[in-house]
């Protein structure tokens, strides 16, 4: 039965390849093990956590992949030419909980083209759309870059603004963030009597009396980081105002088109927003264009926020509404920024997704 099954599965994911190579894919592959020292750190966290690492006495940390678009991207930008489209076909490993496959399956496609990014996120969208239309899945969309462009708009410091970008990805750390800058929440009790006894003594006196060096902070590091936090404490807090917009674009949520007559709205009292809007606005008319109904198509700028931090952009989801207890059957986004670091400062746009046949046969079968 188990093999029934395998075969089942394999049989999808060698039908899902196939459409992506009628879309004008070119199959690649990647090694199984990769080199965890370079890559294990462009992962979000809740991929990191669960990635299989293992150390070789010759080529040092190394990991069993957790996914595909990573290594993709690596190799696109070291040998590559635009445009390219790419599609794989193989298994990753990522701890569960729940008893779930440490060893799953991803399908993907992934788009290389910076001509017209709009009519990029449209492709792969509608692709994975018209691909995934029988089968009756809910659909989600969302795009980092509205919050980010938020973040990045702030009356606030340098260093703030990088906090609160390194927190988009969690959501409650994130707004306690928010607030503690922007003075609606009181600075934690050991920070406020740590900069008390700074004020009193000196960073380099509170050094002088703490106890035997722990961990792996030099004193110098030690001293850097209590400058900062006095620098911190010093800033000004974030406006009312700004915390209320910040606010007000993590809630926006509804219909595409809905939710960009709000976007424009806002942007009319803080600029920072208007090209995330405009950009909004370009994707739904490629989309529209590509026969998707914008109009009922929803949108939630907080989706994705959790498990898609390699995505800077546009990000979309598919999931069986009534099958709580399965994974995500497909998703995917824009990440232009993760073309930039490992293009060592040479990005290229791109946008992908990924199925997962296992997932898609549990919903066409009713079970796990």
């Amino acid at each position: 039965m188990k093999n029934d099954r395998r075969a089942r599965i394999k049989e999808e994911a060698d039908r899902l390849a196939n459409s992506f190579v009628l879309a004008g894919a070119l199959p690649v592959e990647t090694d199984s093990l990769l080199p965890a020292d370079v890559l294990l750190d462009l992962y979000g966290e809740d991929i990191r956590a669960r990635a299989f690492v293992t150390h070789d006495p010759m080529l040092g940390e190394q990991m069993l992949r957790p996914d595909f678009t990573v290594p993709i991207v690596q190799r696109h930008m070291a040998e590559g030419a635009e445009p390219a489209r790419y599609t794989y076909n193989g298994s990753v490993w990522r701890k569960q909980m729940g008893g779930r496959s440490t060893e799953f399956t991803q399908v993907g496609y992934e788009l290389f083209d910076r001509t017209d990014p709009a009519a990029a996120d449209a492709e792969v969208f509608s692709l994975f759309a018209g691909m995934l239309a029988p089968y009756g899945l809910k659909v989600s969309t969302g795009d980092m870059s509205v919050l980010l462009a938020a973040v990045d708009g702030l009356q606030t410091t340098d260093r703030r603004r990088a906090a609160l970008r390194r927190h988009v990805w969690r959501p409650e750390r994130f707004v306690k963030l928010l607030e503690r800058f922007g003075g609606l929440s009181a600075v934690p009790e050991a920070r406020a009597a740590l900069l008390a006894e700074v004020a009193a003594v000196g960073a380099e006196g509170v050094v002088a009396v703490a106890s035997a060096q722990q961990g792996l902070r030099s004193e110098a590091e030690v001293l850097a980081r209590i400058a900062v936090l006095q620098e911190d404490a010093q800033a000004d807090a974030i406006s009312r105002e700004e915390v209320a917009m910040v606010e007000a674009v993590l809630a926006l949520k509804g219909t595409s088109s809905d939710v960009l007559a709000k976007l424009r709205d806002m942007a009319v009292n803080f600029a920072p927003l208007q090209a995330s809007a405009d950009a909004m606005e370009d994707r739904l008319m490629a989309l529209a264009a590509r026969r998707v109904n914008v109009d009922d198509l929803p949108f939630a700028v907080s989706f994705g926020r959790t498990n898609m931090e390699y995505y800077d952009g546009f990000v979309f989801g598919f999931t069986a509404e009534n099958r709580p207890d399965l994974p995500v059957v497909a998703s995917g986004g824009r990440y232009d920024a993760l073309t930039r670091v490992l293009g060592q400062g040479r990005s290229i746009a791109a946008v992908g997704g990924v199925i997962r046949p296992e997932v898609l046969v549990a919903v066409q079968e009713g079970v796990v």
